[in-house]
């Protein structure tokens, strides 16, 4: 448990100390927070209109088999560094550079944050009309911020470990009175575009996830927060297979079969899943959309926030307390909201997620072949460029890769995570190589 007098109580500024660590429950009960979103549900169900059931259903287990080997490894080093992100991407980055990972970070959780709010606003502008929209967005940011002004250990575990059986009981009912209301039907097995699905649908499905790997950067953030006796639990558990399974296969079919059998106007969005759940559950509906879409925004307010902070920090040298940076993010997130965010910000998490995609190479370069070397804070240089340089080059690679057409974008994010694991790991030897001769 975090000393409640510690003026770092989410350890931006240094690693966690074993007093801080939470225990398996805890730490399970906040990260599960992240597998309930109604993102999961229509993201897999958009898949299967574009490319078939069948390939989206490949295009989840193999992104839930990535995942989780990717996984086991940061969160094993995470908890065993106790480093947030901010901190150890000084190590890969120097400490400015850390500062464009953590904002890289920040804006990205914000985006979620801003897709998964607006989720909630919609559903409570259908049920309550009188409400306008915008005063909707506002009335969520009201009582989101002060979700995430406590810790993950003292506040963040117990809200979601609450709320886990009601969204798990929400999907259930939501399933259930779907076949109840429509019959079942085999349609859910059968979607897909006219003429057919294109034999490389799983591969575009397998990555399109690959945009989504924010979720490795969140993983950190909350694995260094576990116990170093867990570490085999959470890589293997709570950061591994079952997580992803539950989360990108066992939504991604409830999605498929909800949207193939709800009958909507026009394509299958959030809003218009939203508005048939509404629709098919009344007041349940709007509660279950309640719960699933707070669960997943204390994790992205959460990480927005401190990651704001660590970036002020070590950006602009701006020391700002954590409730100060919970409503600079309140008031980003609502100024996003009014604009029609469905219809860019896909777009943009595309591109920002080429970033994290290259990030996440060099955190495993780093750990396979140089995992002893921590330099954060004093001991970092103010940029490193083996990291910096390895990065850029990945997110440039990736970036042409969108530019160029639908054919190499399929290739954007895997060729930037093999360009920035590759060419970090040839840069970091040579400048290692370089300081050993100098001490010579």
């Amino acid at each position: 448990m975090a000393n409640l007098s510690n003026p770092d109580p989410d350890f931006t500024r240094g690693p966690v100390p074993a007093s801080a660590r939470m225990s398996r429950f805890g730490l399970t009960m906040a990260w599960w927070s992240v597998c309930s979103a109604m993102f999961w549900l229509v993201v897999a169900a958009t898949l299967a209109i574009h490319y078939g059931t069948l390939n989206t259903l490949m295009g989840l287990g193999l992104s839930a088999l990535c995942y989780a080997l990717i996984n086991a490894v940061l969160s094993r080093h995470a908890i065993r560094t106790g480093l947030s992100v901010g901190l150890f991407s000084q190590t890969l980055l120097g400490r400015s550079g850390a500062a464009l990972a953590t904002l890289i970070f920040f804006a990205t959780a914000i985006y979620y944050g801003v897709f998964e709010g607006s989720v909630i606003a919609v559903a409570i502008q259908g049920y309550f009309p009188a409400l306008s929209l915008n005063q909707a967005y506002l009335l969520v940011v009201l009582y989101s911020v002060p979700l995430v002004l406590g810790s993950v250990q003292r506040w963040l575990d117990k809200l979601n470990g609450v709320l886990l059986p009601f969204y798990l009981l929400g999907l259930a009912a939501a399933v259930l009175m779907t076949l109840d209301t429509y019959g079942y039907s085999h349609a859910w097995l059968e979607l897909g575009p006219p003429g057919g699905a294109p034999a490389d649908g799983w591969w575009r499905c397998f990555t399109t996830f690959m945009g989504v790997w924010i979720l490795m950067m969140y993983t950190w953030d909350y694995a260094r927060l576990g116990r170093q006796e867990d570490a085999d639990y959470h890589a293997r558990i709570n950061f591994g297979l079952p997580f992803y399974l539950f989360t990108f296969v066992l939504n991604g079919v409830a999605g498929i079969f909800l949207a193939a059998s709800i009958p909507t106007e026009g394509p299958v969005t959030e809003v218009s899943v939203v508005l048939a759940l509404l629709k098919l559950m009344g007041f349940w509906g709007l509660a279950f959309v309640w719960v699933s879409q707070t669960r997943i925004n204390t994790a992205n307010f959460y990480l927005a926030t401190v990651n704001l902070q660590s970036c002020l920090e070590k950006g602009l040298g701006l020391r700002l307390p954590k409730l100060a940076c919970g409503v600079l993010v309140g008031i980003v997130v609502y100024l996003l909201m009014r604009t029609n965010v469905f219809d860019f910000i896909l777009q943009a998490l595309a591109y920002q997620g080429i970033f994290v995609v290259a990030w996440v190479g060099l955190a495993l370069g780093h750990i396979f072949f140089d995992p002893a070397t921590l330099r954060y804070g004093e001991q970092a240089p103010r940029l490193r460029l083996a990291g910096l340089g390895a990065w850029l080059a990945a997110t440039a690679l990736g970036i042409g890769c969108m530019e160029a057409g639908e054919q190499w974008s399929q290739l954007s994010a895997p060729l930037s995570f093999v360009t920035a694991f590759g060419l970090y790991s040839l840069l970091n030897r040579r400048s290692a190589r370089l300081a050993a001769a100098q001490q010579l």
